[in-house]
């Protein structure tokens, strides 16, 4: 089973696994607290689930691609939604700054 690690903590989850799920599920701070209130529910139309993510995953969807080039997001930042990515291996996440998770260091 892939390995997700965020901040201290580390879960292992099925191959495949949706990462905005096995993150919520895990109870870990995926969302700001603004962004808990706006999120879209996983339709990767928010962008409030940016992450920075490295490992083996699923390629970036359409409605990604489109979502991360608009702002506050730019394209080209390297960021992914969590709500569209598949947990295809081991993999380490980073939220960002920002409502949007947008604000790499």
């Amino acid at each position: 089973m892939p390995k997700v690690r965020f901040g201290d903590a580390e879960i292992e989850c099925p191959e495949g696994a949706n990462l905005r799920v096995v993150l919520l599920r895990a109870r870990l701070p995926l969302y700001s607290r603004v962004a808990e209130a706006i999120h879209c529910r996983g339709r990767g139309i928010c962008g409030t689930c940016a992450v920075e993510v490295d490992g083996l995953v699923s390629d970036p969807t359409a409605a990604e691609q489109r979502r991360l080039g608009l702002p506050p997001h730019r394209a080209g930042s390297g960021l992914r939604l969590a709500c569209q990515v598949s947990v295809l291996g081991d993999i380490e996440v980073t939220k960002h700054r920002g409502i949007w998770g947008q604000r790499v260091e």
